[in-house]
């Protein structure tokens, strides 16, 4: 049995771990981070419970095999919540009974957040063909699209779909470029903090009369005299 080490980052955290090279993500997330709020149904790729977002696009976590997740980031349902306060998606599910035995509501809830990330005012129609590729034995669907349009509708009214756990990162890490920035002035600068001032550009004439001093601009191209 061939084993690999697999470094990813789940709901912003990193995990470590050496897994058999046909071990699917699934149990990957299950069995070595701990994370089982990912179900797994079929593991054929078409109930959708094991749905979890990988960079940013909803993927399949029983067709993957964990060492094809290496060094990607990944969310789990356990990434919606933050602590107590349940996500407006997870929210709208709770207060229409879009849930019965919920078995199959991890997979439908990151579904959904794909889903509203890239149509936030959906019609019904488009929020049936959205949630097709999941499928519920016992609720039935009709709560389910009403609680999709209502988040759709809590989201639009200005409540937050990126989960706080990301925002707090973001925040951490502020601006991508401004350090960078202040990197190339503080080298440029000098130690006092001033900066250097700068020679004056000579005339491409006279750059050219420097390198050679035979040298001449070029004649320009003459005309052929009437006849």
């Amino acid at each position: 049995m061939t084993l690999r080490q697999i470094t990813l980052r789940v709901n912003g955290q990193d995990y470590t771990g050496q897994a058999e090279v046909r071990k699917t993500l699934a149990d990957f997330i299950r069995e070595d981070c701990g994370l089982t709020g990912t179900h797994l149904g079929c593991e054929h790729g078409v109930c959708g419970a094991c749905t979890i977002l990988m960079n940013g696009e909803a993927v399949r976590s029983c067709l993957l095999f964990a060492v094809q997740a290496e060094g990607t980031e990944l969310m789990t349902v356990e990434g919606l919540a933050d602590g107590d306060q349940l996500h407006p998606i997870q929210q709208a599910y709770w207060e229409h009974h879009a849930l019965q035995c919920g078995f199959c509501t991890p997979g439908f809830l990151m579904t959904t957040y794909d889903f509203l990330r890239d149509t936030p005012h959906p019609s019904e129609r488009e929020i049936r063909e959205g949630l097709a590729g999941n499928l519920c034995r016992c609720t039935g669907y009709q709560n389910i699209v009403k609680a999709v349009a209502a988040a759709a509708k809590t989201l639009s009214a200005g409540a937050r779909l990126e989960p706080a756990w990301a925002v707090r990162q973001r925040t951490a890490a502020g601006p991508a470029h401004p350090p960078a920035r202040a990197a190339g002035a503080a080298t440029a600068a000098g130690e006092d903090g001033s900066l250097p001032s700068r020679r004056p550009r000579r005339s491409t004439q006279a750059r050219r009369t420097k390198k050679n001093p035979t040298a001449r601009k070029a004649p320009g191209r003459q005309r052929r005299p009437k006849r």
